[in-house]
């Protein structure tokens, strides 16, 4: 009777004892790096969760150490609006950073594509000047800024005196913009011209729809800044309480309800979500914006 020789597979290069350590390594890799991004991501957003949850407390439980409310007190974010004063202070904070957003994009891409795309005797010392600009505190000419508005001009009380300077570029914008710019092949501005265009309709129709990441991280940051502002209605606007921003207005909510944590933190969280909900559906061409500004120096 003829036998039958069974045929055993070799060993596979996936049973081997290196591949097999090779694929415990790399398990214990990717529950290390997920370990680690899930413990950065708690440390981020635990304290937005224990704000939340203790905005929503009644006043006695915020001050024992119980973390989840005993009873949902929507009510407390009905208390905050119909404090006097808070939607004035929604209003112009809206106002500042709307507008001083605006100002800043339209002011700073003119300014930016000539440093960018220009072949001009200074263009070195121009972009020096820019940068110099980044590098000086605001607090350095407060006072002679501060004179020039309410003396000057009597505008103490307001807060035009933030807004208007918006209308004259900004130096952080003007660099990030230009550094945008350059990753912009002159190809297409060249066929632009070369069609009829001149240097204004070359930035329209050519510069702006290419550059809407940057812009739109130009416009992100400066309306994150006017948004969280405090110094500067401190300055300007102190003296007039119709013309605080829920910056500064939430320091003097804070101190009419210093015992009462669950309004204050109903207030912050009302001040919070604007800026978070932006970001939030931004955050892809906010990202894409200050990527590419480093492409090129």
């Amino acid at each position: 009777m003829a036998t039958t020789d069974l045929a055993y597979p070799p060993t596979t290069r996936a049973d081997t004892p290196a591949a097999r350590v090779a694929r415990r390594k790399a398990v214990l890799q990717w529950i290390a790096v997920h370990a680690l991004g899930v413990a950065a991501a708690l440390f981020f957003v635990l304290p937005f969760v224990f704000l939340v949850l203790t905005s929503l407390m009644d006043d006695q439980q915020t001050l024992t150490r119980d973390l989840i409310p005993h009873h949902w007190e929507w009510s407390n974010y009905k208390k905050v609006f119909d404090t006097p004063g808070f939607l004035t202070w929604w209003r112009n904070t809206l106002l500042y950073a709307g507008l001083g957003t605006v100002l800043t994009v339209v002011s700073s891409l003119p300014v930016a594509y000539a440093l960018a795309k220009f072949r001009f005797r200074g263009r070195n010392l121009s972009m020096m000047l820019v940068i110099s600009m980044m590098m000086l505190p605001p607090q350095v000419i407060i006072i002679p800024m501060y004179l020039f508005w309410a003396k000057q001009l009597d505008l103490s009380g307001t807060l035009w005196p933030l807004i208007v300077p918006m209308a004259f570029g900004d130096a952080f914008s003007i660099f990030l913009l230009r550094q945008f710019l350059l990753t912009i092949p002159n190809e297409y501005l060249d066929a632009a011209k070369v069609d009829g265009c001149g240097e204004l309709r070359t930035l329209l129709r050519v510069v702006v729809p290419m550059a809407k990441p940057g812009i739109a991280a130009v416009a992100l940051f400066q309306f994150f800044y006017a948004w969280n502002d405090y110094f500067g209605p401190q300055i300007y606007a102190s003296e007039n309480p119709g013309a605080w921003t829920l910056s500064y207005g939430l320091e003097s909510f804070k101190g009419a309800h210093h015992t009462d944590w669950n309004l204050t933190m109903a207030a912050t969280v009302l001040v919070m979500a604007p800026v978070i909900l932006v970001f939030f559906f931004a955050q892809k061409a906010f990202v894409e914006g200050v990527t590419l500004t480093g492409v090129k120096g």
